[in-house]
């Protein structure tokens, strides 16, 4: 190949690998596909720039180390100075303060019969006397439209048996 069209390769492969980065990082938000593919466009646009392939293994290697340094300096100067917790969020609900989460009185519900909303395989929804509840069987299979009792309360976990098998 001509120097010019290795040089035009390598610039391509090189923004291509930033785009894949940007998408990861932007789109994506995870390391997956994108930014594995970002790294080896990356990766491959500095080899083919490179006079061979020593220095380019050599000038990776040079910047995986420094990428490193920078990153473990700017953990410790945002410690000092305690810029980690200019953004983040740092209050927190603790139950002590009065953040609990509602929970709906379920004990009432024993003893109740519904319908099942959906099929329990074995969790699902039941209505229970105009109720709709997250529930769940002892592992039988209750097809939708299925009479139902509530045979226990356990915290939020409600235990439903079908009538014709309960009695």
């Amino acid at each position: 190949m001509t120097p010019a069209l290795v040089n035009w390769l390598a610039f391509l492969a090189l923004l291509l690998g930033i785009i894949a980065f940007v998408l990861e990082a932007l789109v994506f938000t995870g390391f997956g596909v994108a930014g594995i593919v970002g790294l080896i466009l990356v990766g491959w646009g500095v080899l083919l720039l490179a006079v061979d392939v020593t220095q380019a293994t050599a000038a990776l290697v040079l910047a995986l180390i420094a990428t490193i340094v920078i990153f473990i300096l700017g953990l410790r100067l945002m410690s000092r100075y305690n810029m980690w917790y200019k953004l983040t969020l740092q209050n927190k609900q603790d139950s002590k303060e009065g953040y609990v989460a509602p929970a709906p009185e379920l004990r009432l519900f024993a003893g109740k019969e519904g319908i099942a909303v959906t099929p329990l395989r074995p969790a699902g929804s039941a209505d229970i006397e105009g109720s709709r509840l997250d529930v769940v069987t002892e592992g039988e299979f209750i097809s939708t439209g299925k009479r139902v009792k509530v045979i226990k309360v356990e915290g939020t976990r409600v235990v439903v048996k079908e009538i014709a098998a309960f009695e």
